[in-house]
């Protein structure tokens, strides 16, 4: 099934603020045009870094730029097509203090 990116106006925002950021969410939004994703596991195809987190979250955590970007996204398998809503960008490291609080399976910040 496609893939309906929601929102990608903010992976540019946050791309166009985080100029180290630009040439590689630019490719991830390219390949995100050619995705088809049938289960979960398909994101994995797709992006090999991604992790699917637990707990019946619905979500991925993507390595964008080598691991020095992570995007925290909420997918939903529909009849037709996935829905992919942009939960949460950041460093790494901003990540990691996501992590240490929890809120990584519940942050949504767009």
């Amino acid at each position: 099934m496609k893939v309906h990116l929601i929102k990608r106006q903010t992976i540019e925002n946050y791309a166009i603020a985080n100029a180290g950021s630009r040439a590689s969410f630019a490719i991830w939004i390219q390949l995100m045009k050619y995705a088809d994703w049938q289960t979960p596991e398909d994101i994995k195809k797709t992006f090999g870094s991604a992790d699917l987190l637990l707990n019946g979250s619905n979500r991925v955590i993507f390595d964008i730029a080598g691991n020095k970007y992570r995007m925290i996204c909420k997918y939903v398998f529909g009849h037709n097509e996935v829905h992919l809503f942009v939960c949460w960008i950041g460093t790494h490291a901003e990540y990691d203090l996501i992590c240490a609080r929890g809120t990584q399976f519940t942050i949504n910040v767009y």
